[in-house]
């Protein structure tokens, strides 16, 4: 026989309505509830009834090793599941006073009003703590809304509503995954060296990860390429190196990078890297990575949000799009094609069908371009180029490979600026 539907929405907290079937607690709940946190792994925990309610809170049981026992005639998909996967113990059906013995725990989620109101009793008498999702003022126990960040769980109540619980939780656990909400650690904290790709340029597309590591740093090496934005949330002791590789003008050597890293990482300090982009793509990160490996010393790479996808989608241009490219290859434009140091093949390169991505390549374009026609490129290939991608200062300036050097000379465009060389930049929403 099928269990009769649950409610969707079990009760966080104490509900609107006013006890009736256990007045006696009433009087207990003009106090506030008594935050703990239960140790529940190897014990054994009830859960009534197999539906969305228990769905919810099921995972969180199991997580903490809990022995759950699920006592009910049917249960979701999802439910069903966890028990075939030997997660929990299903008992298929209804529940039977005497049940809860030797639990510490018990949910109580059924949508028969009688059973609750005999579970609850009996939890009572054998001084169990009992949620219960139909009558949280019947309840001994409460479920705050809870979330977990790096080893940090949250657990929030707020009386009578428990969408502002869910609603702060929800603040404070994302303030702690993106480094927004500094929660330094003060105990058995151990330094770190950490190669952070922070994206093209808005603070906002840095990693999560990403930001978390920043906000426990001691020491910040900055490219100028990176969010720098960022940098101004660093508490005041955070010393911040500037490795700004700035075009024709001063520069830090990667050797002196390097040195930096090392010097910094030994003596016991948080060091994190600050990348434009993804360390590994034109980031020289594993130069650094292999440099710290040298010195014994391990270090976390955290990827990036490359501009070389994420700058042309940014001024509407997608890489890659159904019918028109099915490929899309990056090359650096840092070194001329006709330089012996270069190790594009632009050869081939003329003769793909797909999107080109050109970076670092602003004041080469001219030669790129002319280098792509003499292989076999057609002159009027569409062409962009957008400055300062994802800022405030993104601009896009479109030309084709025939008229790209006199466009970037007349419109004054500098780096960085992202090259995008195909068809696909007269496709986008914005073309």
């Amino acid at each position: 026989m099928a269990e009769p539907a649950e409610p969707a929405e079990p009760a966080e907290g104490p509900a609107q309505t006013q006890p009736q079937s256990q007045p006696r607690h009433a009087a207990r709940a003009e106090h506030p509830a008594y935050l703990v946190g239960l140790r529940l792994a190897g014990r054994r925990v009830v859960v009534l009834g197999g539906g969305q309610v228990a769905q919810r809170r099921l995972p969180a049981l199991v997580a903490a090793g809990a022995d759950v026992a699920l006592i009910s005639p049917s249960a979701t998909p999802s439910v069903e599941a966890m028990a075939e996967a030997g997660q929990i113990t299903w008992t298929r059906r209804r529940y039977r006073e005497g049940d809860l013995a030797g639990a510490w725990y018990a949910l109580v989620s059924t949508s028969d009003p009688v059973a609750n109101e005999t579970a609850s009793a009996e939890a009572e008498r054998t001084k169990t703590w009992c949620v219960r999702s139909d009558d949280a003022e019947a309840a001994t126990a409460w479920t705050p809304a809870t979330g977990r960040s790096e080893g940090v769980t949250v657990a929030v109540l707020t009386g009578r509503d428990p969408r502002r619980s869910a609603a702060v939780r929800d603040a404070v656990v994302e303030g702690l995954r993106d480094g927004s909400l500094a929660a330094p650690h003060s105990r058995d904290r151990s330094p770190f060296v950490a190669l952070v790709g922070g994206g093209p340029g808005d603070p906002d597309l840095i990693t999560v990860r990403g930001r978390r590591l920043l906000a426990e740093a001691d020491v910040v090496i900055a490219d100028r390429l990176g969010p720098r934005d960022l940098l101004d949330e660093l508490p005041p002791h955070v010393e911040v190196i500037d490795a700004a590789k700035i075009p024709y003008g001063r520069f830090m050597a990667q050797e002196a990078i390097n040195n930096a890293l090392v010097e910094h990482a030994k003596a016991g300090r948080s060091v994190v890297r600050l990348k434009g982009g993804d360390p590994f793509v034109f980031g020289r990160g594993m130069e650094e990575a292999q440099a710290l490996a040298e010195a014994g010393i391990a270090c976390t790479v955290v990827p990036g949000i490359s501009s070389s996808i994420s700058v042309p989608a940014a001024a509407g241009i997608p890489v890659t799009h159904r019918g028109v490219a099915h490929e899309f290859t990056v090359v650096s434009g840092h070194v001329a094609p006709d330089d012996p140091r270069s190790l594009v093949d632009w050869k081939s390169l003329a003769k793909l069908t797909g999107t080109l991505v050109v970076l670092m390549g602003v004041d080469k374009v001219g030669a790129i371009a002319r280098t792509l026609i003499a292989h076999g490129k057609a002159p009027d290939t569409p062409l962009a180029l957008v400055q300062e991608g994802t800022t405030a200062a993104q601009r896009r300036v479109d030309a084709t490979l025939a008229t790209v050097a006199d466009t970037v000379r007349a419109q004054d465009v500098r780096p960085p600026a992202v090259i995008v060389i195909g068809a696909v930049v007269t496709e986008g929403p914005h073309k």
